[in-house]
C-alpha cells in the first residue's frame, strides 16, 4: 500500500492558507502500491487525495483522510522526440519535465509562472499561462493513467473510455489519483522577452493590438497608481542566439526587485498601510525597461519567494477593461489597501469540460495580498466585480462559489458530475472543497 511516511503528520500548504492532519500518509513509487493504498483507505472508510507541491491557494488539495504523497512518482516513462509525445509519472515537477524536455529538443507548449507544481496538480486545477493563441496546460494532455476508487488502474485518451478522459484531463482530483500523463509537446524554442513599464490607460487602449501582435503577452497593474509593467514574449527558433540577463541584471530584477525589495516594501505595508500607495508608486519605476532572449521555460518562469494570498477569475475577454476601471475605482472607493499588483494574462478557448476557458476567449484577472494583510474585504469586493461579469474561479484559488452558481457557468458540468458518479459513487477522492464545488 506504500511506504508510511508519517502517522498524523501535519500537512499545509505553500500559501499557509490551508492545513490539515491526515490520519495517514502514504508515498507510493508503483501503480500497485497506490491501489493498494486506495483498497485500504477504502477498508478503514477514508477518504483519499493526492498531493503534490501544495502550490493550490483553495482547498482543493487538502487531506481529511489518507494523503497520497506524489513525490514516489516522478519517473519518466517513454519520450518520443519525433511526435513530441512525452509520458511521465505524475508527480514530476514541472521544473524537472523541463529539464527532460531540454535534455530530447522539446518544450511545453505554454505555461504559468511558477514551475514548482506537480504536473498532476497543475493539470487538475486548471493551471495555465498567457497567449491568445494558446491553451491551459490541460489543453497538451493526450493520455492519463489513473487509479479509479475502485483499485482499477487503467488508460484514457481521447479514444479510449473517452468521457473519463475528458473528465480526468481537468479533473479537480474528483474521479481518480493520475498516475501517468501523456504531453503532446513541441521542438524546443527561444522566447524575445520585452518588458517595461506603461500607464493603464494607453494598455487598455490598445489592448487589442497588444494581444493580437504578441505571442505571450500579460501585464501588472499596481493598484493606487495608473502604472503596469508590461510583457511581451514573442517565440523564436532555437537557432536564435541567446541573449540571456547578465547575472547583476538577472540579481536585480529576479532576486532582488522582484523578491527581496519586494518583500521589504509589503512588510513595511503592513506596519504602515498609509504608504502603500506611494510604495506602489516606487515599484511601478522600480520595475525597468529590459529585453533578453532564453530557453522558453526560463522566460515563462520565475522565482517567487514573497508568500500571498491569490484569487483569480477567467473573464470573458471582452469585459475586461470594464472589469478593471471598476477594480481600479472600487479599490479607492473603498479603501483598500492593496500592495500587490493585479495579474492579467489571455488564452483562447478550449473545449475542456472543467477548463476556465471553455467556450470563450479568455482574459484571466488575478488579485493577491501580501500574506500578513488582511485579504477577506478586498477578495470580498473583487469576487463580486468578477462574479457579475460571468468570471469563471480559478479552481486552485481563494473564492466563495459553490456547485450551484458553478454549474451555471460550464456546459458540460453535469456530464462531469455524471462521470464522478459513474468512478467514485462513495466519494473516495472527495474532500470538502469538492463537496462544495461539485455538491456532495
Amino acid at each position: 500500500m506504500g511506504t508510511p511516511v508519517a502517522e498524523n503528520a501535519h500537512w499545509q500548504n505553500w500559501s499557509r492558507t490551508e492545513g490539515a492532519e491526515p490520519v495517514r500518509t502514504v508515498r507510493p513509487t508503483t501503480s500497485e502500491e497506490l491501489a493498494a493504498a486506495v483498497g485500504a483507505a477504502a477498508e478503514d472508510g477514508l477518504r483519499v487525495k493526492a498531493v503534490g507541491s501544495g502550490h493550490s491557494f483553495s482547498a482543493i488539495a487538502v487531506p481529511e483522510g489518507v494523503r497520497v504523497d506524489m513525490g514516489g512518482l516522478d519517473e519518466v516513462v517513454a519520450v518520443d522526440p519525433k511526435s513530441g509525445l512525452v509520458t511521465v509519472e505524475a508527480g514530476m515537477t514541472l521544473g524537472a519535465l523541463n529539464t527532460v524536455l531540454d535534455a530530447h529538443g522539446l518544450a511545453l507548449e505554454n505555461m504559468g509562472d511558477i514551475d514548482a507544481q506537480t504536473i498532476s496538480g497543475a493539470i487538475s486545477t486548471g493551471t495555465h499561462g498567457t497567449g491568445d493563441r494558446y491553451r491551459g496546460f490541460a489543453w497538451q494532455v493526450k493520455g492519463l493513467k489513473l487509479v479509479l476508487a475502485n483499485g482499477e488502474a487503467v488508460q484514457c485518451t481521447e479514444f479510449e473510455r473517452p468521457e473519463l478522459f475528458a473528465a480526468a484531463r481537468l479533473g479537480l482530483g474528483a474521479v481518480g489519483v493520475i498516475t501517468e500523463v501523456t504531453l503532446q509537446c513541441v521542438p524546443a524554442f527561444r522566447l524575445h522577452a520585452v518588458e517595461r513599464p506603461e500607464r493603464l490607460g494607453a494598455v487598455l487602449e490598445g489592448l487589442d493590438e497588444l494581444v493580437a501582435e504578441n505571442d505571450h503577452f500579460e501585464f501588472y497593474w499596481f493598484p493606487h497608481t495608473d502604472r503596469t509593467l508590461t510583457k511581451r514574449n514573442n517565440r523564436h527558433a532555437m537557432s536564435e542566439p541567446s541573449r540571456s540577463p547578465s547575472r547583476l541584471s538577472y540579481w536585480w530584477n529576479e532576486t532582488f526587485t522582484e523578491n527581496a525589495l519586494f518583500s521589504a516594501s509589503n512588510r513595511v505595508g503592513v506596519r504602515f498601510p498609509s504608504m502603500v500607495p506611494g510604495l506602489n508608486r516606487v515599484a511601478g519605476r522600480v520595475w525597468s525597461a529590459r529585453e533578453y532572449t532564453d530557453r522558453s521555460h526560463r522566460i515563462f518562469t520565475s522565482p517567487r519567494t514573497v508568500r500571498f494570498r491569490e484569487m483569480e477569475y477567467a473573464l470573458p475577454r471582452e469585459a475586461l477593461p470594464s472589469v478593471l476601471r471598476e477594480l481600479q475605482a472600487l479599490v479607492e472607493r473603498e479603501g483598500h489597501t492593496v500592495s500587490f499588483p493585479v495579474e492579467v494574462r489571455f488564452a483562447a478557448a478550449d473545449d475542456i469540460w472543467l477548463s476556465t476557458a471553455q467556450g470563450r476567449r479568455t482574459a484571466y484577472v488575478a488579485v493577491h495580498q501580501f500574506h500578513r494583510h488582511d485579504h477577506v474585504p478586498y477578495f470580498r469586493d473583487c469576487e463580486a466585480v468578477f462574479d457579475a461579469a460571468e468570471g469563471r474561479p480559478h479552481w486552485g484559488k481563494m473564492h466563495t462559489l459553490g456547485a450551484e452558481q458553478l454549474s451555471r457557468r460550464y456546459k458540460h458540468f453535469e456530464d462531469f458530475r455524471r462521470v464522478r458518479d459513474e468512478v467514485d459513487p462513495e466519494r473516495r477522492f472527495a474532500n470538502a472543497y469538492l463537496d462544495g464545488v461539485l455538491g456532495a
